[in-house]
Formats: C-alpha cells, sequence, structure tokens
C-alpha cells in the first residue's frame, strides 16, 4: 500500500481458486511445491480504478515472513471501469506451508491514491507430501 492511499469501498479482491501441484525439484532433498491462485478484482464503485501494482506477505511454517511487492500485475496496469473484473492467475512455488495475504495498489479516475486487500488464505503443503527431505 502506498501512503495516503484511501480502501476504496466497493472494490473487492477475492481469491476464486487455489490449486496445489508438486513440481520435481532440482535441489536435493528439497521437495517443491507450486500453488497456482486465480483471483479477481471487482470494481463496484462508480468510478474507474487502474491498478498499478501489488504487494503480497507470506507467513512462512518456519517462522519467517517474505515480502513480494512489484509494479504491474502479471505485466499489466488493467484499467477496471465500473462494474467489471480483471481477473489473472499466478503462482508460488516454495518448500514451506504459509499464509498469504496481500494487497493491490493504484488509482481511481480522479487521481486518488488506493488500494484493495486481499483476505488471507493458505498455501497448505498436502500431508501426502511430507516436508522430511527422508521421504524426497
Amino acid at each position: 500500500m502506498r501512503d495516503n492511499s484511501t480502501e476504496l469501498e466497493g472494490l473487492q479482491a477475492t481469491l476464486e481458486k487455489l490449486v496445489h501441484h508438486k513440481e520435481k525439484s532440482s535441489l536435493k532433498g528439497i521437495n517443491l511445491h507450486a500453488f497456482i491462485y486465480f483471483v479477481s478484482i471487482r470494481n463496484l464503485t462508480d468510478r474507474a480504478i487502474t491498478l498499478l501494482g501489488r504487494k503480497w506477505i507470506l507467513t512462512n511454517s518456519d517462522g519467517t515472513t517474505t515480502v513480494v511487492e512489484g509494479d504491474k500485475i502479471v505485466g499489466e496496469t488493467p484499467t477496471i471501469p465500473p462494474g467489471e473484473t480483471f481477473s489473472y492467475n499466478s503462482y508460488h512455488v516454495t518448500h514451506l506451508s504459509a499464509e498469504a495475504s496481500g494487497s493491490f495498489h493504484g488509482f481511481d479516475e480522479f487521481q486518488n491514491k488506493i488500494h484493495v486487500r486481499m483476505a488471507p488464505f493458505r498455501l497448505d503443503i498436502p500431508e501426502e507430501f511430507p516436508l522430511d527431505p527422508s521421504h524426497s
């Protein structure tokens, strides 16, 4: 989120779907897991919104925190007219379960800085894929 930014009522970010996919790891003894997430950002306001970037905070099962922040959303700066939705999918690769929370920032058609938060969601590695390297 940016300084002097307003969380705009009627702008909603929703996790539509989360898919776990186990990847083959090139790191001996470490199982990597890909989580593919599908997000929709709905503009239920009375003004057009342009999104410039995003910030994700991952709280990992080992107690560490990873922050991923950047310009654009999957390479785009979408403008979402009133009543419309922008949807995208992306992924996160990890060897740890985590809780993810995030926000998207941009501006409205009047050049006011805005942001929308995304409710936290879990990236849980299924039990059939143990974290113990001896099970690789």
